[in-house]
């Protein structure tokens, strides 16, 4: 059981956020916010949701794309976080595992994800 007040608090920040239904197997767009010295921009990171994890404004998701030479980059987001603009759901991965680590092993085809078709 939580605490009336850290529940209240929470409440508070997640209001006013609007973030789309995904789970791991989807490829997310995510819009970051990026701030360097005064100036501010917006970066986009595509790439496989391979985990969801934690509950409340401490949930986090993890985001594996594949970067120069064919090597793996992870990035973990905090779902509620203010340097997150905008979360893009690109494709729909049809997949039976809530934590998809094994993706770190495969390379190329091997890594493929099936899409999730619906009717």
């Amino acid at each position: 059981m939580r605490n009336k007040y850290i529940e209240s608090f929470e409440q508070a920040q997640l209001e006013g956020k609007t973030i789309p239904e995904f789970r791991a197997g989807d490829t997310l767009k995510v819009s970051v916010r990026i701030k360097e010295g005064d100036k501010e921009r917006i970066q986009d990171y595509e790439g496989l949701c391979i985990s969801i994890r934690g509950e409340g404004t401490g949930r986090t998701f993890t985001v594996r794309k594949m970067g120069a030479n064919s090597v793996g980059v992870e990035r973990i987001f905090p779902l509620y976080s203010d340097s997150i603009e905008n979360i893009e759901v690109r494709r729909r991965g049809r997949v039976r595992r809530a934590k998809l680590y094994y993706q770190r092993a495969l390379k190329g085809k091997a890594a493929r994800i099936k899409e999730l078709r619906r009717k």
